[in-house]
């Protein structure tokens, strides 16, 4: 049985690389925005992976990680932030709101792939 994985991204492209990278071994559902994944997580779907975008609109990945990680059904799904910006600040913070990884752009669907299987596979 496939794993589903939750790619929340306001770039539509994004969402469209990432579900082409990923879709062969995994189910792949996605969401424009912070706001729509909780609202989907929060009516009872399932996943076994987030990967959040930091910089969307509504909802961001650091807002979406916090409202998550004080939801007792949500706390232990993992997530992993993708981001555009430098990885300093952003990086430390993804880390102490309970980011599982941390992925920066551009990245190669190699290290895309490696990342997931990792959490996936509970190596992290």
């Amino acid at each position: 049985m496939k794993k589903t994985l939750l790619i929340v991204d306001d770039e539509l492209n994004i969402r469209l690389l990432l579900e082409h990278f990923l879709g062969e071994e995994y189910n792949v559902v996605t969401k424009e925005d912070g706001s729509m994944a909780f609202e989907w997580l929060n009516n009872g779907n399932h996943t076994d992976l987030i990967l959040a975008d930091l910089e969307m609109p509504v909802l961001d990945g650091f807002e979406l990680l916090t409202k998550m990680r004080s939801n007792q059904q949500m706390q232990t799904i993992p997530c992993m932030i993708i981001t555009g910006k430098t990885k300093t600040d952003n990086y430390m913070k993804s880390f102490r709101l309970g980011a599982s990884d941390f992925l920066q752009k551009p990245f190669t669907p190699e290290e895309l792939k490696n990342k997931v299987e990792t959490i996936l596979n509970g190596i992290a």
